[in-house]
C-alpha cells in the first residue's frame, strides 16, 4: 500500500462543541460523490498509487491521553509498511500522535489551514488537546518551526501567549487580514518559500474555511477562507514532498445540509492527489496489481 486513508474518531480534546468523533463516518458517506481525476491538475491518484481505506484508529472513550497512545501505535504500523497516511478526524489533537509516528527520524515542515494557531502551552488546564498540537510537535522535534506556515488565523483570542510563542520560534503566521492583503497567489508563493523542498505534512482544521462553506464544526469563526481558495492553493502546491495530511474538526451533527462533510471529502481527495504526486516523483510507489 502507498497511501492509507484513516479515520480517527476522537473528540475528547475538543473544548467547546463535541461531535467530531463522528467526522470519519460522515466524510466517508460524503466521499461517494468523489470521482477519480482532479479537474485542474489532471492527477488521477488511483492510477498512480495503491490506495486503501484501512478503517478507524482505535481510541479510548474516556481518556484523551490513552487515545493518543493508541492512535500513535496504529500509525506506527502504517509507517512501518511504508504507506503515507491521509486522515480524517476527530478534533485537532489528532495530528500529534500521527506526527509522533511518522516524524521520529526527522522534523517535518507543516502547512496548516486553520482559524487558530494551536500553539498554547496549556489550554483549559491540560497540555494535550486541540489547541496545543503544534506547540507539542515543535517541542518534541517533530516539526521544524522555521518550515511551518499557518494560513487563515482569525477570531477573538484569550491573549497573546500563543501568537507570541509562534513568533519566537519562527513560525510563519498568515492571518486572514494578511491573506486578503496579499492575495491567493502570493500566499501560494509563501507556502513554497517556507516549506521548501523538504518533507512536509499538511493539516486542515475545517474551521479554517468560512462557516458558509463549513458550518459543521465545533468552533466556527466568521470571515474565513473560501472552499475555492483552499482547493486552488492545494492544487498549486502539487509537486511538494507531501508525506501525509489530515482534515479535522468536522462535526456532522452540526452540518444540516451535509456541505461540510462534502467539502471535507473533496479536500481529502486534494490531499490524496498531493501525496500521490509526491510518491510518484520520488519513486516511492508499489507496483500495482493488474
Amino acid at each position: 500500500m502507498d497511501i492509507a486513508l484513516v479515520g480517527v474518531p476522537l473528540d475528547l480534546g475538543a473544548t467547546y462543541r463535541s461531535g467530531a468523533r463522528q467526522g470519519p463516518a460522515g466524510v466517508r458517506e460524503a466521499s461517494r460523490l468523489i470521482r477519480q481525476v482532479n479537474p485542474t491538475t489532471k492527477v488521477a491518484p488511483y492510477q498512480l498509487c495503491n490506495i486503501g481505506d484501512v478503517g478507524d484508529a482505535p481510541t479510548h472513550p474516556l481518556s484523551v491521553e490513552r487515545s493518543v497512545e493508541l492512535v500513535q501505535e496504529f500509525y506506527e504500523r502504517i509507517h512501518r509498511i511504508g504507506a503515507s497516511p491521509i486522515s480524517v478526524g476527530g478534533d485537532h489533537t489528532v495530528p500529534l500522535p500521527i506526527l509522533r509516528a511518522i516524524a521520529k527520524d526527522r522534523p517535518l515542515g507543516l502547512v496548516q489551514i486553520d482559524s487558530h494557531s494551536d500553539t498554547f502551552d496549556e489550554f483549559m488546564g491540560t497540555k494535550c488537546n486541540h489547541a496545543t498540537f503544534v506547540r507539542r510537535s515543535v517541542e518534541e522535534g517533530l516539526l521544524d518551526p522555521r518550515r511551518i506556515v499557518q494560513i487563515g488565523l482569525r477570531g477573538t483570542r484569550y491573549g497573546d501567549d500563543d501568537i507570541e510563542y509562534g513568533s519566537q520560534v519562527g513560525i510563519r503566521m498568515i492571518t486572514m487580514d494578511e491573506y486578503e492583503a496579499l492575495g491567493r497567489d502570493a500566499v501560494i508563493d509563501e507556502i513554497r518559500r517556507v516549506v521548501g523542498s523538504g518533507s512536509t505534512y499538511l493539516t486542515i482544521d475545517i474551521d479554517g474555511l468560512d462557516p458558509r462553506d463549513a458550518p459543521g464544526t465545533g468552533v466556527p469563526e466568521p470571515g474565513g477562507i473560501s472552499m475555492r481558495d483552499v482547493q486552488m492553493m492545494l492544487r498549486a502546491i502539487s509537486g511538494l514532498d507531501v508525506v501525509g495530511g489530515d482534515i479535522c474538526e468536522v462535526v456532522p451533527s452540526l452540518d444540516p445540509t451535509g456541505m461540510t462533510c462534502i467539502n471535507a471529502a473533496n479536500l481529502m481527495f486534494e490531499l490524496t492527489c498531493l501525496v500521490a504526486v509526491a510518491r510518484t516523483r520520488s519513486g516511492r510507489t508499489a507496483q500495482r496489481a493488474t
